[in-house]
Formats: C-alpha cells, sequence, structure tokens
C-alpha cells in the first residue's frame, strides 16, 4: 500500500505561481508513473500531466508552458509547478502513482492509476 499526500494549495491572484507537493510513503517512486489531475467545478477530473520512470513528461494542452512536472527520488516526492495562473486552473489536484514491476512507462487511463492522494484545493483569483 501506497499514501499519497498532497500539499502547497491555497488561493493567488491571476499570473501568480504556486507549487504543489505529493509525498509518497513509499520508496522507490523512481520506477512508478505518477500524474497529476485535478477536477474543476462541475468537470469530471482530468489530467493535468505525468511522469513516467524515466523521467519523460507529458501534459495537457490547457497547462502546456505554463505547468512543470518533477520528481525527486531521493525524497519521494512529486512535485506541480504552477505558472501563469488562471482563473480557470481553479480545481482540487490529486496526485496518482502507478506500480509496475520495472519501469513504468505509460499509463494509459485514469483508472490505471494505483494509488490517489486526497487532494489540495487550489483556487485563482482574477
Amino acid at each position: 500500500q501506497v499514501q499519497l499526500v498532497e500539499s502547497g494549495g491555497g488561493s493567488v491572484q491571476a499570473g501568480g505561481s504556486l507549487r504543489l507537493s505529493c509525498a509518497a510513503s513509499r520508496d522507490f517512486i523512481s520506477a512508478y508513473c505518477m500524474g497529476w489531475f485535478r477536477q474543476r467545478p462541475g468537470k469530471e477530473r482530468e489530467e493535468v500531466g505525468a511522469i513516467n520512470a524515466f523521467a519523460h513528461t507529458t501534459y495537457a494542452d490547457s497547462v502546456k508552458d505554463r505547468f512543470t512536472i518533477s520528481k525527486d527520488n531521493a525524497k519521494n516526492t512529486l512535485d506541480l509547478h504552477m505558472n501563469s495562473l488562471k482563473p480557470e486552473d481553479t480545481a482540487m489536484y490529486y496526485c496518482a502513482a502507478k506500480f509496475t514491476s520495472g519501469p513504468c512507462y505509460y499509463v494509459a487511463a485514469q483508472s490505471d492509476y494505483d494509488y490517489w492522494g486526497q487532494g489540495t484545493q487550489v483556487t485563482v483569483t482574477s
């Protein structure tokens, strides 16, 4: 079992920045695929971005060039650096992890992730 705990959410004005962090209770997250997701008010949960075992990252078009995912394997943490925030980025943000017996290359769907955090709220005011 892996526990994921997000932190760093809060309220920020449009154009500002926030850094979210996800702490994993288990070592060797270097082999995992991990992702950030968000659920905006009245919307379904959507993927913000993901990182695989080889540190390859992918991002949703809506956040590309504004958000950056990084993983600190020594600290077992996953970060989401959010810049140029917009009111439409307001959402509950979740991290997720996919455990595999070997290095994880890719996760096809949200339902394939094994572990989820409880979420941290981000509010962007105009």
